[in-house]
């Protein structure tokens, strides 16, 4: 299972030096990131962000040797 980590408008305003935050999600959507309207503004997570940067976890099928499951 992924240890997702969540990042808060607030995460997203220290990475991005944005302030507002339309602006925030405005960047990030404009890098391929998905980002999601909360109560407290965008939000992400950083497994979506390293998707849109072409890094995508390994899954457990991948670390596993076929006969290993027959």
């Amino acid at each position: 299972m992924s240890h997702t980590t969540v990042l808060s408008c607030r995460d997203l305003k220290e990475i991005t030096g944005y302030q507002r935050p339309a602006d925030v999600a405005r960047c990030l959507r404009e890098q391929g990131v998905r980002v999601f309207n909360g109560r407290g503004g965008p939000w992400t997570t950083l497994d979506l962000i390293n998707h849109a940067g072409g890094i995508t976890p390994a899954s457990n099928t991948e670390l596993m040797d076929p006969a290993d499951i027959l």
